[in-house]
């Protein structure tokens, strides 16, 4: 008997023994008189065991059957072994048609050893922080490194970069990218703000390549990495989170997809991150929305479509820069690659000048002077010599020529005239 029991038990002996009156028991035992009467009898009867419920110890009406238990169990080995009770439920349905409460399906793993049930962990106390009120107004960003592929095809251990809206939860974008330095996170951006527009801010972790951390930096504010310089261009705000639990929901995100994402490719049978990133767009990121997003306070959305001045500044946005100084020879090297500034320029140049280099996405090298790009050549090495087919440079390596003073130079006769003037003095 359970405690519960036991202690009804023990008021209905009291009634029985007119300790107590049929009112003054009901209430201690919270029923009615009627259903208190009942019990009486039971007890009367059957004595203790007549408080017991006569469902004890029978199979449930509700209980799968046999033969539907044993296929689940026989799937869930196949195919979900790993997955948990609800994803493994949502697969049953999607994929088999078997139609079973989460709870059940998690019932049935604890039996076969395939789920363990988590002991909580002692919470720290932190302060809740609102949602943001329209979509776009602050998108939570960051890169997540894992064997998402089950390193089939030989891909090892890849990058999954994703943007996540806060006020909606939506996942805006994700992408696989082999890591997440300043060129694929540029990469990811620009796809993003050509097909959604800039959002009013982004939140990011202090990552390299996303913030400086040194102590330079941090003392001079006009110091930024490639990334913050982006999007001071583009006008909009980086915000840089001093914690991951600061950035949650995308921490969340990332474990979330850790669990679902790695099983839904492995069930596409997908190897390469060309077809990982297809199946990401096109197939998990809308069923993946259409559950877990939420609806903003506010309807607007605070994503900027832009101009077609800004369409055409993307490749010089996105793209890392550098200052370079121009050489006596009108020549400039970057990762020990020389490039000859040609004669024809859209803008003077002077040497020492100092010009913006721009390595962009595609590989290409561009020079920016005023706010105009400069022609070049590529040189097969470094000039040593002065180059003949470019008359008007000069080499800065080129040997001086010394000449000797003929006899009748004037700079012979100051310095004669100099002596023999110093000896008529002393004379």
């Amino acid at each position: 008997m359970s405690n519960k029991e036991i202690k009804r038990y023990d008021i209905i002996k009291r009634l029985i023994n007119k300790n107590l009156n049929g009112s003054e028991a009901a209430e201690l035992l919270d029923l009615s008189v009627r259903q208190t009467k009942r019990l009486k009898i039971q007890v009367k009867e059957k004595g203790a065991a007549g408080l017991v419920h006569l469902s004890r110890g029978k199979p449930s009406n509700r209980k799968i059957p046999e033969q539907e238990k044993q296929k689940i169990i026989k799937l869930l080995h196949r195919y979900y072994a790993d997955f948990k009770p609800g994803f493994a439920a949502e697969k049953l349905l999607e994929k088999h048609d078997i139609v079973r409460d989460p709870k059940t399906i998690r019932q049935i793993m604890i039996v076969e050893g395939l789920w363990k049930p988590k002991q909580k962990k002692k919470s720290v106390h932190r302060s809740w922080r609102q949602r943001k009120v329209n979509l776009g107004e602050m998108i939570q960003f960051d890169g997540s490194y894992e064997h998402w592929l089950e390193d089939r095809g030989g891909t090892g251990e890849i990058c999954l970069l994703a943007g996540i809206d806060d006020s909606t939860s939506i996942v805006t974008k994700a992408k696989f990218d082999t890591d997440e330095g300043v060129f694929p996170v540029f990469d990811f951006w620009r796809e993003y703000i050509i097909s959604n527009g800039k959002p009013y801010s982004i939140y990011v972790d202090k990552f390299s390549t996303y913030k400086m951390n040194q102590q330079v930096a941090i003392e001079n504010h006009d110091t930024k990495t490639q990334f913050e310089r982006a999007m001071s261009e583009l006008n909009i705000e980086p915000i840089t989170a001093h914690s991951s639990q600061a950035k949650g929901r995308v921490e969340r995100l990332f474990h979330t997809l850790q669990d679902r994402l790695i099983k839904e490719l492995r069930l596409a049978h997908i190897s390469t991150i060309a077809e990982a990133n297809e199946f990401l767009a096109k197939v998990f990121l809308p069923k993946f929305n259409h559950r877990f997003s939420v609806e903003p306070r506010n309807k607007s959305n605070l994503h900027k479509e832009l101009n077609q001045t800004e369409i055409n500044k993307l490749d010089s946005v996105f793209s890392r820069q550098y200052q370079r100084i121009v050489r006596n020879d009108f020549t400039i090297s970057i990762n020990n690659q020389w490039y000859q500034l040609i004669k024809q320029q859209p803008v003077t140049i002077c040497k020492r000048d100092t010009i913006i280099t721009e390595q962009r996405l595609d590989g290409s090298i561009q020079f920016r002077l005023r706010g105009r790009y400069l022609n070049y050549e590529l040189l097969p090495q470094r000039p040593k010599k002065l180059n003949k087919n470019i008359p008007w440079v000069i080499a800065a390596n080129q040997p001086r020529q010394l000449t000797k003073p003929a006899v009748n130079h004037p700079w012979r006769k100051t310095i004669y005239n100099t002596h023999k003037l110093t000896q008529n003095v002393q004379v």
